[in-house]
């Protein structure tokens, strides 16, 4: 929990200094106006450099790892042209090990929903920030969701059985269409058309029938419960729909369709039961509405990072 200092004024504006020069495009003038506010009150150094430690503490992706990761990015298409190995940048390609699914066969960015169509036949429709690898092979078809939210929609193979991967367990599909949703600290399994086997370490196996959801993790498989099935799949329209949610549940989840991380400052304000319909798409609109009517404060650093504090 931040202390109660760090909610003050100066230090919301050293923040949103200290993201502002972190743009590759940020003008001289605007390096001016720093250094004038910077030499203003020793106040404004200090909360600057409070403002550098909490940036590295949530480890905030910075525009210059961007920029090293296109740098590679177009090394390795270059090298696969000529045959070669990609003799990546040390920095950047150290950080890029470190993100899941960076490596996935279909993947899509932040605010961005796609659907595929695998060889079998099976479709797979992502979420924004997902990503699915598959091995197919004689005898299974496997795939593994690295990160965020898939709709399968299963092609009948007798003879090959269609298994995700996502989190400790596993996901078989006993029939045609379910979602599985990856995000900390568990996996969420909803079955829309007829059923699928669940299976994680040191737990029985389960079988989830259709209109059912079941969430596993560390803890094992937890019991399934009825679920409305067209709430969940509401991400496939355009909307993510909240329930009674808590509120750093929901910020998670808003953080999953926009560029910049959420930081919730404070854990008191957590557990605040939230319930709405947002757009996937109108993600800065969602907080606006979350800091009207919730007691708690937005404040946006420059669009790389975004505080939520107890107003």
């Amino acid at each position: 929990m931040m202390k109660e200092d760090d909610t003050d004024t100066v230090f919301e504006e050293a923040l949103q200094w200290f993201a502002r020069m972190q743009d590759e495009k940020v003008s001289a003038e605007d390096r001016q106006h720093f250094s004038a506010w910077l030499a203003a009150d020793p106040a404004h150094k200090k909360a600057y450099g409070r403002a550098e430690k909490l940036w590295a503490r949530f480890d905030i992706v910075k525009p210059e790892f961007e920029t090293m990761r296109r740098r590679s990015d177009a090394i390795s298409r270059r090298s696969a042209l000529l045959g070669g190995v990609a003799v990546l940048v040390a920095g950047a390609s150290g950080y890029l090990a470190t993100r899941p699914g960076v490596m996935a066969d279909y993947k899509t960015g932040a605010g961005e929903r796609q659907a595929f169509t695998l060889p079998d036949g099976s479709t797979i429709e992502l979420d924004s920030y997902s990503a699915v690898s598959t091995l197919f092979t004689d005898v299974e078809r496997r795939l593994v969701l690295h990160r965020g939210q898939a709709f399968f929609t299963v092609a009948p193979d007798a003879s090959r059985c269609f298994i995700v991967e996502a989190g400790n367990g596993t996901v078989q599909a006993l029939g045609t269409r379910f979602d599985v949703k990856l995000m900390d600290p568990g996996t969420t399994v909803t079955v829309v058309e007829h059923s699928v086997l669940v299976v994680s370490p040191d737990t029985t196996p389960i079988k989830v029938e259709e209109g059912w959801q079941v969430s596993y993790g560390l803890d094992g498989i937890a019991t399934p419960r009825r679920i409305d099935v067209e709430t969940v799949q509401a991400w496939r329209r355009g909307r993510i729909v909240f329930e009674d949610v808590p509120l750093r549940r929901v910020l998670k989840e808003l953080e999953r369709y926009r560029r910049g991380k959420i930081v919730l400052m404070d854990d008191r304000i957590g557990n605040i039961p939230v319930t709405a319909i947002f757009e996937t798409s109108g993600t800065d609109e969602a907080l606006r509405v979350i800091a009207e009517t919730l007691p708690v404060k937005v404040v946006d650093a420059a669009g790389f990072v975004t505080f939520v504090y107890n107003r």
